[in-house]
């Protein structure tokens, strides 16, 4: 027992990344414009919600953008909202193809370089830890709407690897993914699905 909690009782935090835009359809970086779901992005965010029916979660959180809170809305759910759920700021980059960024910087790693008028990945570790922070606190289900970059590095930080392995974990839309720990231990943060 911890904190009158049973260890069983730590949360399972359930990742939800948004339904498609036009913009995550064409490959461009899309932080803090706000885009409104496609069609089949819609579509995708219902059947997101049929995935997650006859799950209770006890705390619900999503990115202030309109696409994670549509997402949210058409899978059944009315999430508070939560600022460091934001996608990465973008910066000059915003908009752009990872084709034409590497153009204009040719190397360029988004979770090693950062973006230029952007968010720096340290800014972007410090805001994740401090949401990480908060999730592990919690007990039972969680679920967070957000987007393709923050979520990566949700899941990089969850497990305390460095922001830089969110470079190998890719993310589509309207996928769940689940963070939780090994054998029921708050010390053994563990990544139990992903990209599902």
């Amino acid at each position: 027992m911890t904190d009158g909690h049973p260890m069983n009782d730590l949360p399972t935090i359930y990742l939800a990344r948004h339904g498609e835009t036009e913009w995550s359809k064409s490959g461009q970086h899309t932080g803090r414009t706000d885009l409104p779901l496609t069609g089949p992005g819609e579509e995708s965010a219902r059947k997101l919600g049929e995935r997650l029916r006859g799950i209770t979660f006890d705390h619900q959180f999503t990115s202030p953008l309109s696409r994670a809170r549509r997402t949210a809305e058409l899978a059944g759910f009315s999430p508070s909202t939560d600022p460091d759920l934001l996608e990465w700021h973008y910066g000059e980059f915003e908009g752009l193809k990872s084709k034409e960024i590497a153009a204009r910087r040719p190397g360029w790693n988004l979770f090693r370089d950062g973006a230029p008028g952007g968010e720096s990945p340290d800014e972007v570790k410090a805001r994740v830890d401090r949401l990480v922070t908060k999730l592990k606190g919690l007990h039972g289900n969680v679920i967070c709407f957000a987007h393709g970059h923050i979520l990566r590095v949700i899941a990089a930080r969850w497990i305390e690897h460095p922001v830089t392995l969110a470079t190998s974990i890719l993310l589509g839309t309207a996928t769940l993914s689940i963070l939780g720990f090994n054998h029921h231990n708050l010390a053994e943060p563990a990544i139990q699905v992903w990209n599902s």
